[in-house]
């Protein structure tokens, strides 16, 4: 609950309507670690600790199972990462990397055994296919691509990476655009080699 600076569960049970904070205090905007500032995205691992992109606070903010006091593992108090500027998304992939909406530094981030470096959007904001403008939430899928809210191009991005047969790591994308507009659904794909932007992903491409 952006708004409310807070992230709650609520059971799944039908009909019911009790909800537990889990991170951040309600109507309590604040940097400190068991404060949140408009949080966003949020991602659960498989240890079932919370990830949420503290947006205003441009950090990331891991909360333990059952523990309410966050540490910051990517933002400006966290030593050895990069800085955030209204991150909006967070996930991690199979081998625990993290990868970060930066919003308004219009590009995506991830982490890897060399540190973080960004993988899209590097160039600067634009509706170029490598390019985004405000991007707002990302996901993959189970082959390892990645799709992307670019949400002032109004369109959702694609990325598919490209296993390296002898590293294993991937060193080039493709691009798919998928347009989408709001008076009517026009789509269109469009298949893209990126020959000038190198990306080396330090995650193992899923086959």
């Amino acid at each position: 609950m952006p708004d409310y600076h807070q992230v709650i569960k609520i059971p799944v049970d039908a009909g019911s309507s009790s909800w537990t904070g889990v991170a951040g205090i309600a109507g309590t905007p604040s940097s400190s670690s068991t404060y949140l500032y408009n949080p966003h995205g949020i991602f659960i691992d498989t240890n079932f600790d919370l990830y949420v992109a503290d947006r205003t606070n441009n950090r990331i903010q891991l909360f333990n199972l059952g523990i309410t006091t966050g540490i910051t593992v990517v933002g400006s108090a966290a030593p050895g990462t990069i800085t955030l500027y209204y991150p909006t998304g967070v996930s991690l992939d199979a081998d625990k990397y993290l990868f970060i909406v930066d919003q308004y530094n219009n590009r995506i981030v991830g982490s890897g055994p060399n540190g973080f470096r960004c993988l899209v959007g590097c160039s600067g904001s634009g509706s170029v296919l490598k390019s985004l403008v405000y991007p707002s939430s990302m996901a993959f899928d189970s082959h390892g691509n990645i799709y992307v809210v670019d949400r002032n191009n109004h369109r959702i991005q694609k990325y598919v990476p490209f296993n390296n047969t002898k590293s294993k790591i991937v060193s080039m994308i493709k691009m798919i655009s998928i347009f989408m507009h709001f008076s009517s659904f026009v789509q269109y794909s469009k298949i893209s080699s990126i020959t000038n932007l190198e990306l080396r992903w330090n995650y193992i491409c899923r086959q």
